[in-house]
């Protein structure tokens, strides 16, 4: 994500992002110096310059000439972030009730890519059950997941989740993709020859099945199709028992 797009994710305009950081760059500006270092229409800069001024964002230099401005420290933005977030927070609980309230108890879905490894984190958790993974590749420990993957761990461990693996076979040789798994965890190995490019999920009532899975990464154009069903998240569970005794435990595994 550049500057741009993330000054925006705070709640500033596009030409509000590329005119706070031009001054950031540049310092002290006058609005013609300003609209021109960020490509944008002099009467659209003065614009965004108020309403950066009412964000307090920026400042004003009051001159004998021509008005200038500057950049406040980035700090502010982080202050700006911690407002949003205290708004979410008033709101957060009424929300929840309603989706609470309209969740079926049986129901099918799909996510996709980063994003829905990233939500199927967040239903873990809301959840509060272990989970079981068969076929698992050790895709969490992909570096574009880092953030979501140890936030997910850390909360995981507070809410004493522990997570069930059977890896493929691959990964036994692999090690160092195990390590990073900061988590209370049972793993083992499925024998070989029954790898694929699939795992199949399980906590409380969901089922997540993936596809297009890879070692040690998670693809972009990944799939999960996810299905709320008490009965069939229970009969996977009864199978996954059935092939954790017929699997592997490897030396670095945390099956204890």
């Amino acid at each position: 994500m550049n500057h741009t797009t993330l000054f925006e994710s705070l709640g500033l305009s596009p030409n509000e992002a590329k005119i706070y950081e031009s001054l950031v760059e540049k310092g002290e500006s006058s609005v013609s110096d300003i609209a021109l270092a960020a490509g944008v229409h002099r009467r659209n800069a003065y614009d965004a310059i108020q309403r950066l001024l009412s964000k307090g964002l920026c400042f004003q230099i009051i001159t004998s000439g021509e008005n200038i401005y500057n950049a406040v420290d980035p700090e502010k933005l982080v202050e700006l972030l911690t407002e949003k977030q205290l708004e979410l927070q008033t709101i957060l609980p009424g929300l929840k009730e309603k989706f609470e309230q309209r969740v079926a108890s049986e129901e099918a879905y799909i996510y996709r890519g980063l994003e829905g490894q990233k939500n199927v984190f967040r239903d873990i958790l809301r959840v509060g059950e272990d989970s079981y993974f068969i076929g698992a590749k050790a895709g969490w420990i992909d570096s574009r997941l880092d953030a979501a993957r140890n936030e997910f761990f850390k909360e995981a461990r507070r809410k004493k989740i522990t997570l069930h693996g059977l890896f493929d076979n691959e990964l036994m040789k692999r090690p160092e993709l195990l390590k990073k798994f900061e988590v209370d965890g049972k793993f083992r190995f499925l024998p070989k020859g029954f790898s694929t490019t699939s795992g199949v999920q399980i906590f409380g009532d969901y089922v997540v099945s993936y596809t297009n899975l890879g070692i040690g990464v998670s693809s972009d154009d990944v799939v999960f199709f996810v299905i709320r069903s008490a009965t069939l998240a229970d009969s996977f569970r009864t199978w996954f028992k059935f092939m954790w005794e017929s699997s592997l435990k490897g030396n670095l595994t945390r099956d204890r």
